[in-house]
């Protein structure tokens, strides 16, 4: 069929203009789909709190386990520039997210699977960049269920949060920091004294280093910080009385990225050997 004839047949027909009205549809329908699929959608979340849905998360990157290993290391200098809310969204799942569907089951290991841990996200003035714009500022919670977060206090905290981390600079630093805190008797109910001296500290110490090779696998850098005053902390947040803060991480584009080559592993080695 000639052009002009096909054009004709969508127009002067009611079979084309049936033909017409479904592709247009699909074609609305599919330009719907992929835009909001690639922005966040923001409505009133439980209770009238603010809800940001964040990216879903991606299941491939762009290097291997053992570079994102080998290239681990504590940053502690950040440049100035935000990271995206795709990055945010990929770093929080990475450290807590769902990886079984059917029954929940995380991303990091917990001990008789009860997950004691809390994620919150600090988030500084133009911390966070998405859509030509930035996530407002805030102490945002992760919801691990919906992949979303809620907005728990409006503003720049980082401040507070450094004060409160013994005027650590890289919090201040950072564009965002991750605040990991713990409900120690969802373990405890069950383990006793040794779920909260034990299991729990293991839980947080599987979900921070999931956080650090995820940041490397982004580019990105981070930090555990363990060295804050946690009454200031739980206020700076506004945790409730039953969650322990136990990690900060700020997390940033490195000012000086690291990188080990293999060449200079093998040679370590072999000197060693040699010796």
């Amino acid at each position: 069929m000639r052009r002009r004839d096909f054009i004709k047949f969508l127009t002067a027909t009611p079979l084309g203009r049936l033909v017409a009205g479904v592709a247009a549809a699909s074609i609305s329908a599919a330009l719907i789909y992929l835009d909001t699929a690639q922005r966040d959608v923001r409505k009133a979340a439980r209770g009238g709190l603010y809800e940001v849905l964040l990216p879903f998360p991606r299941l491939r990157g762009s290097i291997s386990l053992e570079e994102a290993l080998a290239n681990r290391r504590s940053v502690r200098e950040f440049s100035d520039d935000p990271i995206t809310l795709e990055e945010l969204g990929q770093l929080l799942w990475a450290t807590y997210g769902i990886s079984e569907v059917r029954h929940g089951f995380r991303t990091a290991p917990s001990a008789g699977a009860l997950y004691p841990l809390e994620i919150y996200a600090v988030v500084g003035e133009r911390g966070v960049a998405y859509g030509g714009g930035f996530l407002e500022a805030g102490v945002y919670h992760y919801d691990v269920y919906r992949h979303s977060l809620v907005l728990r206090r409006r503003g720049d905290f980082r401040e507070a949060l450094y004060r409160a981390a013994l005027e650590q600079d890289w919090v201040l630093a950072a564009p965002l920091s991750i605040v990991i805190a713990a409900v120690y008797q969802r373990t405890a109910r069950v383990y006793g004294e040794r779920g909260r001296v034990r299991y729990v500290p293991m839980d947080v110490g599987h979900a921070g280093q999931n956080l650090y090779l995820q940041a490397v696998a982004l580019g990105l850098g981070t930090v555990a910080v363990g060295a804050f005053d946690d009454g200031a902390v739980a206020e700076a947040l506004g945790l409730p009385p039953e969650e322990t803060p136990l990690y900060i991480m700020p997390v940033g584009r490195p000012r000086v990225p690291y990188r080990l080559e293999e060449e200079d592993l093998r040679a370590f080695y072999s000197a060693r050997r040699s010796s």
